[in-house]
């Protein structure tokens, strides 16, 4: 599971033409460990994956890799 949340935060980041710097910002947490969930260090628990998944405009279920439907 861990790959897929890093690789689909990393394309989602992408896709809005972000900075790690902005999305951490925008969901209140620091870029390290934003950095460290992209490097597939850390998993988000479930407060900041729903942070994550509201401000990329997606399902959490398709952030953890539950789906293909966004």
């Amino acid at each position: 599971m861990e790959i897929i949340v890093s690789k689909r935060l990393k394309e989602l980041r992408k896709e809005t033409s972000e900075t790690q710097v902005q999305v951490a910002t925008a969901v209140g947490i620091v870029e390290q460990y934003y950095q460290k969930l992209e490097g597939n260090v850390n998993l988000p628990g479930l407060e900041i994956a729903w942070k994550l998944a509201d401000h990329f405009g997606v399902s959490v279920d398709y952030l953890i890799g539950r789906t293909e439907e966004r």
